[in-house]
């Protein structure tokens, strides 16, 4: 039927086609299958302000396929988001229409995608936030979280986690559409999997929705009973036509073709022309009336949010407190660790006072709290969210490291909540997707790993880290797009530098930060004055903890527990052979290669010999150790043995250590 709002999806269809065939790049096809749902979505069941696109109560809307970008700019366009000539810059050099979506609140885009199923877990984790918040501020700021995913985002194994953790958690705020149109980018769907998606779902507690997804009323009836859920969220299975409405050079139907999923029309045999023409489109006026009505419905919600802030300041303060991110005012001199302790206790000391003076932040273990010690934050009074509660502050994520990070940058994402997620150090392999986008977006999302080196022991190499601190830190060396260190990532040596990291974590509200924690306890290392605030020094990257003498014949170099091991050495260098060394821990390279050249040359001086003690890889220290020196690290995988065996065994001893610096400088 060529209704008005047929034309109006028709318009998203031509756009999408043409930017991709002016690009020689891109998908089409799901771009023009999806056009219909996302047109009625936006034009009559979207929550936005076209005036103030950061809203912060405005509803959310992810898009898991990034591929699918032109249909989003397309109908970003019809709202005034993007001009046609930032549709004709597709793909292209300096463009703000990139090829996969990239976070953009000012222009509607709230969330990078690309990598599938990412998108959609996002989405849990924006909803997540949202009934966080309305539990502590009430119905008032109520809004809606809209997920669009594609066949690869459903066979993703993310689709798991997001989909048990959000019908178990009854996230009836979270409405998501499903483009089922049985084409993937090789070959047609029903080659690769017949599971039965609906009841998947509906065995993961949602309501299901099956649909006609390229039919205006069944979307709109569909989207109806979404919104009046109160117990579960809301799956809605739309099957549409790849590339609906394309045609070939004869008028043939070029719809329903694996061909149209990854290159311009034209290349997939279609005729471009034809299909603008079949097409036809351009109700000019549709729009211009639906952003009248969106402004009519903003300004009404944000009427009621003034009234409820006349009538609760107090509330109202702490609501714009919350959503300002800035960082909580914590005295983290104050808390106190028992001597000698694992760096994840002190994190679990921490946490415990972060519980308690932090309303808003959220903390999630993949079933691990009682080792990682994020149950220092549940110690701390933080509750477990649960269905019809989200008063808790302790998302239990179960066993689900990548959902449980593409969760908490969604969380991160909606905006008001601190939040950090925890694990075994070994198990970021399944994370590295999560909290690439978390520095991609610069979403400050806190990762707490623990058993950070071999010393997990008895458990073996399966669990026992050795590249990963290495792999890590090349963030710390990749920029972000604001030019900033994309990542930080942080080895405390003992119970003070972890209070001190923690500190770092929270202040930095710009790009993610990783605590690397130590399983094993860690002698506290040698201080002066007061520990805590020599380990201040930390948080210049790099810092000397000890000098035990006027002119040092030794750098000796660490972060992490390999730190007090170098303590141990150096005292041996001294009392033995009177070798005057440098003790320096550096808890982050990168943060340490930001400080003036005269700090940096005054904390590792480069005419003196270093000596870097890693328990990972050797190239972790590569670029603070350089040529001047060796650096003795764990360069093999890892056996099942005590830790204390370990050390023996694998030379992380003083008296080990010790040996080979003098076998350094040929004493």
């Amino acid at each position: 039927m060529n209704t008005t709002t047929n034309r109006a999806a028709d318009n998203i269809r031509i756009l999408a086609a043409s930017m991709v065939e002016k690009a020689k790049s891109g998908h089409p096809g799901g771009a023009m299958g999806g056009a219909d749902y996302i047109n009625v979505l936006y034009s009559e069941f979207l929550n936005f302000d076209p005036d103030d696109a950061e809203w912060v109560n405005r509803d959310r809307f992810f898009l898991d396929p990034g591929h699918m970008s032109p249909m989003l700019y397309a109908t970003l366009s019809l709202i005034g988001k993007y001009s046609m000539e930032d549709l004709k810059n597709f793909r292209q050099w300096g463009s703000i229409t990139p090829g996969h979506p990239e976070v953009d609140v000012k222009r509607g885009v709230e969330n990078t995608s690309g990598p599938l199923g990412q998108g959609h877990a996002m989405a849990v984790g924006a909803a997540i936030a949202e009934r966080f918040l309305v539990a502590r501020f009430g119905e008032w700021m109520a809004h809606k979280t809209y997920a669009f995913i594609s066949d690869g985002g459903i066979q993703e194994e993310i689709s798991q986690g997001a989909g048990r953790i959000a019908g178990t958690l009854g996230l009836a705020n979270l409405i998501m559409f499903y483009d089922s149109n049985n084409i993937q980018l090789s070959t047609k769907v029903d080659e690769v999997t017949h599971e039965d998606t609906a009841k998947k779902y509906e065995a993961w507690g949602w309501q299901v929705i099956t649909i006609d997804g390229n039919d205006a009323a069944e979307i709109r009836q569909a989207l109806k009973v979404a919104q009046e859920e109160k117990e579960r969220p809301t799956l809605i299975i739309g099957h549409t036509l790849m590339g609906k409405g394309a045609v070939g050079a004869n008028e043939e139907d070029f719809s329903n073709k694996v061909s149209t999923h990854g290159q311009p029309l034209s290349a997939a045999g279609a005729s471009f022309e034809n299909t603008v023409a079949n097409l036809g489109g351009d109700p000019q006026e549709y729009y211009a009336q639906v952003l009248e009505e969106k402004r009519a419905q903003a300004k009404q919600k944000k009427a009621e949010q003034a009234a409820w802030e006349k009538a609760n300041p107090e509330l109202a303060a702490k609501f714009h407190r919350f959503m300002s991110g800035e960082a909580p005012a914590i005295d983290y001199k104050a808390i106190a660790h028992k001597a000698n302790i694992a760096t994840r206790q002190a994190s679990a000391d921490v946490l415990v006072t972060l519980a308690q003076e932090v309303e808003n932040m959220i903390v999630s273990s993949a079933d691990l709290s009682n080792s990682d010690k994020t149950d220092g934050f549940i110690k701390g009074g933080a509750r477990n969210l649960v269905k019809g509660d989200f008063s808790g502050k302790f998302l239990q994520a179960g066993v689900a490291e990548l959902t449980m990070a593409a969760i908490c940058n969604g969380i991160a994402l909606h905006g008001g909540i601190h939040v950090a997620c925890a694990t075994f150090f070994v198990f970021s392999d399944y994370m590295k997707p999560a909290f690439r986008l978390s520095a991609l977006m610069q979403m400050p999302v806190k990762y707490i790993w623990t058993h950070d080196a071999f010393r997990v022991g008895e458990d073996g190499p399966t669990h026992q880290p050795i590249e990963h601190e290495a792999q890590l830190r090349l963030l710390e060396k990749m920029q972000n797009h604001a030019g900033k260190m994309s990542m930080l990532a942080l080895r405390p040596a003992d119970a003070a530098e972890t209070s001190v990291a923690w500190k770092m974590a929270m202040e930095n509200t710009e790009t993610p930060t990783a605590l690397v924690l130590s399983r094993q306890n860690i002698n506290d290392l040698p201080a002066v004055t007061d520990r805590y605030t020599e380990a201040l020094k930390a948080e210049k990257g790099a810092y000397i903890v000890q000098k035990n003498g006027e002119n040092p014949k030794v750098i000796l170099i660490a972060s992490g527990s390999e730190v007090a091991t170098l303590i141990d050495a150096a005292k041996l260098l001294l009392e033995r052979k009177g070798i005057a060394s440098q003790v320096v821990s550096a808890i982050s390279e990168g943060l340490f290669r930001q400080q003036p050249t005269a700090y940096q040359e005054e904390v590792i001086p480069a005419s003196t010999p270093h000596f870097g003690l890693t328990a990972g890889l050797s190239v972790t220290l590569e670029g603070l150790v350089g040529c001047n020196g060796k650096i003795h690290g764990v360069n093999h995988f890892g056996y099942s043995a005590p830790a204390k065996v370990l050390d023996e065994k694998f030379g992380f001893t003083g008296e080990f250590v010790y040996n080979e610096i003098c076998e350094m400088l040929g004493k």
